[in-house]
């Protein structure tokens, strides 16, 4: 049997390091039920931690270095403060992709004058990489943890959620919402979380009865998601600067009701009236459903799913033939409420709402189906929602 992320950070720790380590953090990977490329417009999000998660066994270190072992992808790093705000390790190399969300949380957190001290650690997870789970932000909340238990921070929740996305955002350079760290901070099991990414006001809300989460990864893979996710965001920024002419006090597209846009659509040129239509089109339909899904309506729910897919896939345009064909036949076989991509797409995950008795099989069937039809194998797995962030001191 395979050892679990958790185990595979422990044993790499003591291999390492020679000893048991102070903390074991852990924050899960997520998925977002509906409010896609919403939450960087001020919109509302449906997401949901899952039991996949990245886990940390650290200590603290005798001196000002952090070093590093990303397990999964065995490589160490080791870097300071001062050579993360260059993003160099000690040895003046450029420092690799995966430890940029590490170097970000040191380097954001002494920024806003919080203390951070070497460290030694090592990193796990079983949140896919760029499968649109959230990897990175697992990542950042479990980092964040680690030195909020190891240096006693005072930072509460919402404000570690926040620094973790500033990282992604000024450091990394991905221009990410909130949404992703949050969730991973302050997940609830069985439940997701409605927020109004503006007041930052959220609430539990209990998934329906007798329902599981299907996870299906494409193994599609875009280099260029990353950037093409900046992109959108700048599309939507210039879709509200073209509308602010005749609607003078929005600051987002949050502030643009679906009649504004039916009136004043045609300012825009065809992408952006797409991105903005897309949008505004989202955050009604997650405002319009929230009530149906606390009165436990799994129905309503899937039907918003796939309407936020459909509307994903040719307004937003992130999605990609692998990610709707498994869409469409997730949405054919029994059992099933809904289907959509979920994350920022162009590759990566989809997420069935299924009702329980049927989860096996139509995990199964999906599975079967991808492979004939592209030759390539997804994996799908059954998840359940999960807690958010988790910090034992050893």
């Amino acid at each position: 049997m395979s050892s679990t992320a958790e185990e595979r950070a422990l044993e790499a720790f003591r291999r390492r390091f020679g000893t048991e380590p102070g903390a074991l953090a852990r924050a899960p990977g997520r998925v977002n039920l509906i409010g896609e490329h919403v939450d960087y417009n001020e919109g509302f999000v449906l997401p949901a931690a899952i039991d996949r998660a990245a886990w940390v066994a650290a200590s603290p270190a005798d001196d000002d270095a952090i070093t590093l072992e990303a397990v999964d992808l065995g490589e160490r790093v080791r870097f300071d403060l001062e050579s993360a705000a260059r993003k160099l390790d000690l040895d003046g190399r450029p420092l690799p992709g995966w430890a940029l969300y590490a170097a970000g949380v040191a380097h954001v957190l002494s920024a806003k004058g919080h203390r951070v001290r070497g460290l030694h650690g090592a990193i796990a997870s079983d949140v896919p990489i760029g499968a649109g789970l959230s990897s990175s932000a697992a990542i950042e909340v479990a980092l964040a943890a680690t030195w909020q238990a190891l240096s006693n921070l005072a930072i509460d929740r919402m404000e570690l959620a926040r620094l973790c996305q500033e990282a992604e955002s000024d450091y990394v350079g991905v221009r990410c919402g909130l949404m992703d760290q949050f969730v991973s901070v302050h997940g609830k099991r069985d439940s997701a979380l409605f927020l109004d990414c503006r007041s930052l006001e959220w609430k539990t809300v209990a998934l329906p009865e007798e329902t599981r989460l299907v996870v299906a990864d494409s193994k599609v893979r875009r280099e260029l998601a990353a950037s093409e996710f900046n992109v959108r965001r700048r599309e939507c920024e210039e879709a509200v600067a073209e509308l602010r002419a005749v609607l003078p006090g929005i600051r987002s597209l949050r502030d643009v009701a679906p009649e504004d846009l039916e009136r004043y659509g045609e300012r825009l040129p065809t992408v952006l009236w797409r991105r903005a239509r897309h949008v505004v089109g989202e955050i009604a339909r997650v405002a319009a459903v929230i009530a149906e899904v606390e009165r436990g309506d799994a129905a309503a729910l899937g039907r918003a799913m796939t309407d936020a897919h459909q509307s994903g896939r040719f307004l937003y345009e992130v999605s990609c033939d692998e990610l709707d064909l498994l869409v469409e036949t997730a949405i054919g076989l029994d059992g099933c409420y809904g289907s959509r991509l979920t994350g920022a797409g162009f590759g990566g995950c989809t997420v069935s709402l299924v009702t329980a008795g049927a989860a096996e099989e139509f995990a199964q069937t999906l599975a079967r189906v991808y492979l004939d039809a592209t030759g390539h194998r997804a994996d799908v797995s059954i998840c359940r929602a999960a807690d958010g962030m988790s910090v034992r001191l050893r």
